[in-house]
């Protein structure tokens, strides 16, 4: 017997069906087990991400303080205790911490009457490129200091020079060490504007600027703003 036509669109439908349950059926004999494989490596990848940054964050936070309690080893005279949490610091690979620790040991080379230690120090700071050069810069002005006593007036000058520019990060130090050393060969008016200048930076501690001020007056310049901000900008 014929077919209604309604009765053939449900036949059609559910042929049609039929015939997606067999595809879908056959893609999921072909392909299922790779797409579960694809779910399981997302999964595991997402939770091999969060224990590698948990890792991180509790290898900081451990390195973070092991630097605390080597600082206070440090400043309560134990010095012993305080060594091996440095070279561990210095030997993580960590910027941040391997800056700190070496100059940490510096400072208690420099206090322990150790000069030559701590410049050699200082100075793998100073030489290694592969730091940001605000720490290269700051290593070569506290190297320079532990040196100034011994070192040429022209060397202080050639190696300070590019750091004692007004706005520098190192400005006040740098600069001050430039000045006297133009004091000591005999350019005094060069060395006087650079006090001046010195004097006028306000992002230069308090103590510094005064002292500044002093030696500027001491060498004829005026250290009063207007005449600082012209010696600041003369330039070198």
């Amino acid at each position: 017997m014929a077919l209604k036509p309604i009765d053939n669109e449900t036949f059609y439908r559910e042929v049609d069906e039929e015939l997606r349950r067999d595809q879908l059926l056959g893609y999921w004999k072909r392909y299922g087990k790779l797409a579960i494989a694809g779910v399981v490596l997302f999964i595991a990848a997402i939770g091999g991400f969060i224990w590698w940054t948990n890792q991180r964050e509790l290898k900081a936070g451990e390195r973070g303080q092991t630097l605390i309690t080597a600082l206070e080893d440090v400043s309560t005279g134990r010095a012993g205790s305080a060594q091996p949490k440095l070279d561990q610091l210095a030997n993580s690979g960590v910027v941040g911490y391997r800056v700190a620790s070496l100059l940490t040991q510096a400072d208690m080379a420099a206090d322990g009457n150790q000069p030559d230690k701590a410049v050699g120090l200082l100075r793998q700071i100073a030489d290694d490129t592969s730091l940001p050069q605000p720490y290269r810069d700051l290593a070569t002005v506290r190297m320079t200091a532990l040196q100034f006593d011994k070192l040429p007036p022209q060397e202080v000058v050639s190696r300070l020079k590019p750091l004692a520019v007004s706005g520098a990060p190192w400005f006040g130090s740098a600069g001050e060490m430039v000045a006297i050393a133009d004091v000591k060969l005999n350019r005094p008016q060069e060395a006087g504007k650079l006090f001046a200048a010195i004097a006028k930076d306000a992002k230069v501690p308090e103590t510094l600027r005064t002292r500044a001020a002093q030696m500027a007056g001491s060498l004829g310049i005026d250290a009063t703003p207007d005449n600082a901000a012209a010696g600041a900008t003369s330039g070198r």
